[in-house]
């Protein structure tokens, strides 16, 4: 029997729409699970999908053998992060069907 995952990485497809996706649990004190697109944003992409309620994530590695971890964008992040910056996957809507 194994244990279930509480902490790492999942990097895997959305089961909705298969874009590639990281879940992960974030946080210290009050743990959040995040799934995020791995598509890297620019600042400007970054400014256009923000929305009260969809937080922006840094891919921090310590090397470049070990696995992305997810870190929130606090004020303080340094402004020259050189980590890609992420955010919280939503699916695109999918096409209207038509039955005839």
């Amino acid at each position: 029997m194994s244990r279930p995952r509480t902490s790492g990485a999942a990097d895997s497809r959305c089961p909705a729409c298969a874009a590639p996706v990281l879940t992960q649990w974030a946080g210290t004190v009050a743990a959040l699970k995040v799934t995020v697109d791995l598509r890297p944003l620019t600042p400007a992409e970054q400014a256009a999908v923000w929305e009260p309620n969809r937080l922006t994530w840094c891919l921090y590695r310590a090397s470049a053998h070990s696995p992305p971890r997810i870190r929130w964008l606090t004020p303080s992040h340094p402004p020259d992060c050189r980590h890609p910056h992420v955010t919280e996957h939503r699916c695109t809507p999918a096409e209207p069907s038509t039955l005839f």
